[in-house]
């Protein structure tokens, strides 16, 4: 089963799931930004083994959360994927998920490389 993790004020990844829209791919949409959909560690670690990435690579820079919490301070793994969950918007979006694949869609046409 495909599972896009999607924010839908994103324009990228409205035009993911689009994508999977046209295609008629069945997929799952996780809204990672809710509460009662965020993401734990053990997920965390799971998503990044797939997209075969460091969970730096995984956080969204230009964030002001990021800027103002994080960026001057020397982070482990652990620690910043523990800052992605307490805030999750600092993660790169959408990412499309598919077994033990996964790509950052980042143009939407990336998700084909995970049909």
């Amino acid at each position: 089963m495909i599972t896009i993790y999607h924010n839908p004020r994103c324009q990228k990844s409205r035009e993911a799931l689009a994508l999977l829209e046209e295609k008629g791919v069945q997929h799952s949409i996780r809204l990672y930004l809710n509460d009662e959909e965020s993401m734990s560690a053990a997920e965390f670690e799971g998503v990044l083994d797939a997209l075969d990435m460091d969970a730096i690579d995984l956080v969204r820079k230009n964030e002001s959360v990021w800027k103002e919490e994080y960026k001057t301070l020397e982070l482990d793994e652990e620690e910043i994927i523990l800052a992605m969950i307490e805030h999750p918007r600092l993660m790169e979006r959408p990412i499309v998920m598919n077994g033990d694949k996964a790509v950052v869609a980042r143009p939407a046409e990336k998700v084909e490389e995970v049909l």
